[in-house]
């Protein structure tokens, strides 16, 4: 009974009581405030360009790798079954996980450092931070205001992906804590107070969780697929060794495709069960029993358990020397850092080598280099080497 009863408490958002948006809207006939965020991310041109930026390998490597867009799917699906579960509102997760990423710059993490290295003078880069510009200023579609004017819990839910970015007192904390924050949420903190300080909602929680999920089971499988390693290797990761365990029982003649797939299945649908599980737990914990109460929680309420964070660690562990620093990987992408950088340097010496439209605010130096990171920012992985090949030649042909 006690945990009938408990299923039953809801920490859902209510579309109906959002906070609303900066520029104030009529509601729709049909559709809820969450609902057209989503539908807003996915109509983005920052959504379109997905397609074409990296997400471990350059799109061009093969048909079967995951990009930023198919990433991007796949923590979309994990985000609506968690909240689906969990009865939170589907609409807000799907809009965290859909335009999480929409801040990443051409070739992933490699074009992450090589802007931020760019931009050191002017306070950095960071892709979280980007995602809330690229959301709130640079998305231009409508008449009435810059940006796609999404809703509070959205927009929180984006730019508290990691959770918290400052204290109760506005003190940048965690990985802010010795840089500040970001250049980008700071300013627009200045007219839309996002409550930094404060854990999102659950639905935006849901979200975040999704993207570690997803990140395990599909580098699993792109690693495989790439030769990175072999079943065996990641078979002593003890969670990976259970499951394969359990699938050579359930289905000794499987074939290696169909094994490596029941593995992906499996893992994901064991860290979903995990997470549904654990928030009802901690959601208990914390008293919190309604969407405010998840804000003023002081932890996260949608999480793994000790023990799936532990299998999440071990897997992270597994990967980051086989895949993410494996020497071929290593290699394309310090050839990726250079196009970026070579690129920032040339359109600082020359902009107007940029679209028209990207030739204002250029007048003095921050201007100019954040405006250039802007745009680099927004470059799909081939848009970028084809400007390197136009502007400065001796492209690498990242392979």
């Amino acid at each position: 009974m006690a945990a009938q009863a408990l299923a039953r408490v809801s920490f859902a958002s209510d579309a109906a009581l959002t906070r609303g948006r900066l520029h104030p809207e009529p509601a729709s006939a049909t559709r809820s405030a969450f609902r057209r965020d989503c539908d807003r991310l996915i109509h983005a041109a920052a959504f379109r360009r997905l397609a074409y930026k990296t997400q471990v390998f350059v799109f061009h490597e093969g048909d079967h790798f995951r990009t930023r867009l198919t990433h991007t799917l796949e923590v979309t699906q994990i985000a609506r079954s968690l909240a689906r579960a969990l009865r939170l509102d589907e609409d807000l997760a799907e809009a965290c996980a859909l335009g999480h990423d929409f801040g990443h710059p051409p070739f992933g993490h490699a074009g992450e450092r090589a802007l931020d290295h760019c931009l050191t003078a002017f306070g950095g880069f960071d892709h979280n931070a980007q995602t809330l510009r690229v959301v709130t200023a640079l998305e231009r579609p409508y008449p009435d205001f810059d940006g796609l004017n999404l809703t509070f819990e959205t927009l929180e839910g984006l730019v508290k992906h990691n959770g918290p970015l400052t204290d109760r007192a506005g003190a940048a904390s965690g990985r802010h804590a010795k840089r500040g924050l970001p250049r980008a949420i700071a300013e627009y903190g200045r007219s839309h107070d996002l409550e930094l300080w404060s854990h999102p909602s659950a639905e935006a929680q849901a979200g975040a969780i999704s993207d570690d999920i997803a990140y395990d089971a599909h580098d699993i499988d792109d690693g495989l697929r790439a030769d990175a390693f072999i079943l065996d290797d990641i078979a002593t990761v003890p969670l990976i060794g259970d499951l394969l365990n359990g699938i050579g029982a359930d289905h000794p003649q499987i074939e290696p495709g169909r094994r490596i797939h029941e593995l992906r299945r499996r893992l994901i649908t064991r860290m979903i069960e995990d997470v549904i599980a654990q928030a009802r737990r901690r959601a208990a914990e914390l008293g919190v029993d309604s969407a405010e109460g998840v804000r003023l929680a002081g932890a996260a309420v949608v999480t793994f358990s000790p023990e799936m964070a532990a299998a999440d660690r071990a897997i992270k562990d597994f990967l980051y020397p086989r895949l993410y620093r494996h020497s071929r990987i290593m290699r394309i992408m310090g050839d990726a850092e250079r196009i970026v950088r070579e690129l920032f340097a040339h359109y600082l010496d020359k902009p107007s080598d940029m679209p028209a439209e990207w030739r204002h605010g250029l007048d003095d130096p921050a201007g100019r280099a954040l405006r250039i990171a802007d745009f680099i920012a927004g470059m799909t992985d081939r848009y970028a080497m084809i400007e390197h090949a136009r502007l400065i030649g001796d492209t690498p042909e990242l392979r």
